[in-house]
């Protein structure tokens, strides 16, 4: 069975057992999510806006960054430019159960 969830404003699809990087999420070990979508071999339901009765079972495994992003000011003028980063922060989830 797979399921599709919504967390940082973003949608994933997902199946028991991936392991998935998320938008920051509150430090605590399980969290559940409620299910937009279901697909259950060639079943599809789809919620208006949450299927009823199915929530997708997840464990924080860990917090990690993600590619650094390297952003230049340059004033052309003055001749000035100054290059800073940005290391996004991501947790990793793994789905337990769909049900």
């Amino acid at each position: 069975m797979q399921a599709v969830i919504a967390t940082g404003g973003k949608q994933y699809l997902v199946a028991t057992g991936n392991v998935l990087e998320v938008e920051l999420l509150d430090d605590v070990k399980k969290i559940e999510f409620d299910a937009l979508m279901t697909i259950d071999g060639d079943t599809i339901n789809v919620g208006a806006p949450l299927v009823d009765g199915v929530t997708v079972h997840a464990e924080i495994l860990g917090e990690t960054l993600g590619e650094k992003i390297k952003v230049l000011r340059f004033k052309a003028k003055k001749r000035v430019k100054k290059l800073t980063g940005h290391r996004q922060h991501y947790s990793q989830i793994k789905i337990t159960k769909i049900a």
